[in-house]
C-alpha cells in the first residue's frame, strides 16, 4: 500500500473565500475514492493550529502504479486544476506503508 500526503497553503485572500476553497477541495478529493481505480482512501483536513500549511490530504493507494495513474486520471485532474488556482504553496510525500494493525506488530513501540 502507498500513502500519499499533500500539504497546501491556501491563497491569502479573505478567510471566507479560503474556507469555501478548502471545502471545495475536500469534497472534490474525497469524492475520488471509488472513482479512481486503486485509490483506497482520501481524507482532507484544515490545520487547527498556526502552521506553515493550511490544508492536508492523506490518501492511500493499492500500489505505486495506482498512485501514478491517479495523477493523470481525468477526474483527479479536474480537481487538481481548481487546487492550483486556490493555493500558493504545496509539498508532498509518498511512502510505502503496511497495515501494522493487522500484522500483530505494535505500531507504537519503537
Amino acid at each position: 500500500m502507498i500513502t500519499h500526503i499533500v500539504f497546501w497553503k491556501l491563497l491569502d485572500d479573505d478567510s471566507h473565500c479560503a474556507d469555501e476553497n478548502a471545502a471545495r477541495i475536500k469534497r472534490g478529493l474525497e469524492a475520488l475514492v471509488g472513482v479512481v481505480p486503486g485509490m483506497l482512501s482520501a481524507q482532507v483536513g484544515r490545520a487547527i493550529n498556526q502552521a506553515e500549511y493550511d490544508l492536508c490530504l492523506l490518501s492511500t493507494f493499492e500500489t505505486a502504479a495506482a498512485l501514478r495513474d491517479y495523477r493523470v486520471n481525468p477526474d483527479h485532474v479536474k480537481v487538481a486544476d481548481f487546487v492550483h488556482k486556490a493555493v500558493c504553496a504545496r509539498t508532498s510525500l509518498d511512502f510505502e506503508s503496511d497495515n501494522l494493525m493487522d500484522s500483530g506488530i505494535d505500531p507504537y513501540v519503537f
